[in-house]
C-alpha cells in the first residue's frame, strides 16, 4: 500500500530524517512531504511581495504564502505526523493538528511526556501519541503492510 505522509512541526532536530530513514530501511512505500524547514526561508516566503515596515505584516505575508504549501500538502496526504519539541512553542504544529482534525485527516503526535497536559486536546483527536521517531516508523510499518 502506498502512502503519503506529511511531517509537521518542530524543525530543530533530526526527527524527520529518522522517520524517513526508518521507513526506507523497512522498504515502506511512503512518500514524505513537509513544510519548509529552513527557518529564514520560511520567514521570508512573502518578501517578494514587497517590503513591510512592521514585522507583523511581514509575518502575515509569509504565513499566507507558507499556508499555500501547508494546506495543499496536508490535504493531499494520507496521514500527518505532528512533532512538538521543547525548544520553542510550535503554534504552527498545533494549528496543523487542528486543521487535520477539522478535515478528518488522521494524524499522529510526537512529543515528550512533559507536555502531555498542554497538548491534551491535540492528543485526544490524534490517532496515536508517540514519544520517538521509531514508534512512528512502527506505526507506518503496520498500516502499510498487507
Amino acid at each position: 500500500m502506498s502512502f503519503t505522509v506529511y511531517l509537521s512541526g518542530e524543525i530543530h532536530t533530526t526527527w524527520r530524517e529518522e522517520i524517513q530513514q526508518g521507513a526506507q530501511a523497512l522498504g515502506l512505500d511512503i512518500a514524505f512531504t513537509s513544510a519548509v524547514t529552513d527557518h529564514d526561508a520560511s520567514d521570508a516566503a512573502g518578501d517578494h511581495l514587497g517590503a513591510q515596515e512592521q514585522s507583523f505584516w511581514r509575518d502575515h505575508q509569509s504565513a499566507k504564502v507558507n499556508a499555500i504549501r501547508t494546506k495543499t500538502l496536508i490535504e493531499s496526504s494520507d496521514l500527518v505526523v505532528v512533532r512538538f519539541g521543547d525548544k520553542f512553542k510550535q503554534w504552527n504544529a498545533a494549528f496543523d493538528a487542528g486543521y487535520c482534525a477539522a478535515l478528518g485527516k488522521p494524524y499522529i503526535t510526537l512529543h515528550a511526556e512533559d507536555i502531555i497536559h498542554p497538548l491534551k486536546e491535540v492528543d485526544a483527536a490524534a490517532m496515536a501519541w508517540t514519544t520517538t521517531p521509531a514508534q512512528v516508523v512502527e506505526i507506518l510499518r503496520y498500516i502499510t503492510q498487507a
